[in-house]
């Protein structure tokens, strides 16, 4: 019996299979693509129509005066002075963010009680490019943190059993890893603005490790939230971001000091 007819059937249809799923693999990279490239333009659009300027006011922009470099810095220090006054306001201890001289406070009614400088930051273009406008519009009130993942405890618990009397007493000998454990972590906004630091550390294996680990955790949590928007035919959400590196003792402090649902201020030259 001759088989031939029907294995090149069967070959033949292996082969539209495998063409069929390669055209589909091209037309949905080519699909998650494009909407991906949207993302951070409807961002943009967003953060323009809501604190894009007015007709009312494009003839104040037109002013030479109003587009001066020492002008608009003067705005911008008015504006960063009004988020911190509204801060602290609010009696709680608070965290604000100098991206021009590179330095972050703890401050408490607009006092200053910790400053750390950051090494190195990363940030979405509106923040160091973006138009004038916008940035003091963005920065003229605080973020307000609505959540935030870390690889540390926001309040570290040590459970003792109590002794029954003074014989019994045994003093702590557990080792204090909270000195050398890996520090990082993402504060998000209730805008959706996302503010990452991380330690500044990185030459131990276990540093390396749980910077990679917490990043690919984050980053798999941010692509599933992108394919359910991309499959139900929706530009998935662009998050605005900073991302500042400091010492892992001073990211400690920082973590641990701002309330739960503190605030942040932002300022840049």
């Amino acid at each position: 019996m001759n088989m031939e007819p029907e294995t090149e059937k069967k070959i033949s249809g292996r082969i539209i299979a495998m063409i069929s799923v390669a055209l589909f693999l091209i037309l949905f990279i080519i699909y998650y693509s494009a909407m991906m490239m949207m993302s951070p333009v409807k961002k943009y659009a967003e953060i323009r129509n809501e604190f894009g300027i007015d007709s009312t006011e494009k003839s104040r922009e037109d002013n030479p005066v109003f587009s001066d470099s020492t002008y608009l810095r003067l705005l911008k220090e008015k504006a960063f002075l009004q988020s911190r006054m509204i801060m602290a306001e609010t009696d709680s201890i608070y965290l604000t963010l100098n991206l021009g001289d590179s330095t972050a406070h703890l401050e408490i009614s607009g006092v200053s009680v910790h400053k750390v400088k950051f090494s190195e930051m990363e940030a979405s273009k509106i923040f160091i490019k973006g138009d004038e406008n916008l940035i003091l519009s963005l920065m003229s009130k605080p973020f307000t943190i609505a959540n935030d993942w870390a690889t540390i405890k926001k309040e570290p618990v040590m459970i003792k059993m109590a002794p029954k009397d003074t014989s019994e007493y045994k003093p702590d000998i557990m080792p204090d890893t909270s000195v050398t454990e890996p520090v990082n972590y993402i504060l998000e906004m209730t805008d959706g603005t996302r503010i990452y630091i991380c330690q500044q550390e990185n030459e131990k294996s276990d540093d390396r490790k749980s910077r990679s680990q917490f990043d690919f955790q984050y980053r798999l949590r941010e692509a599933k939230s992108s394919m359910r928007s991309i499959f139900r035919f929706k530009v998935p959400e662009y998050h605005l971001f900073i991302k500042i590196y400091l010492p892992r003792s001073d990211a400690k402090i920082i973590y641990r000091a701002i309330p739960k649902y503190g605030q942040v201020g932002l300022y840049r030259e």
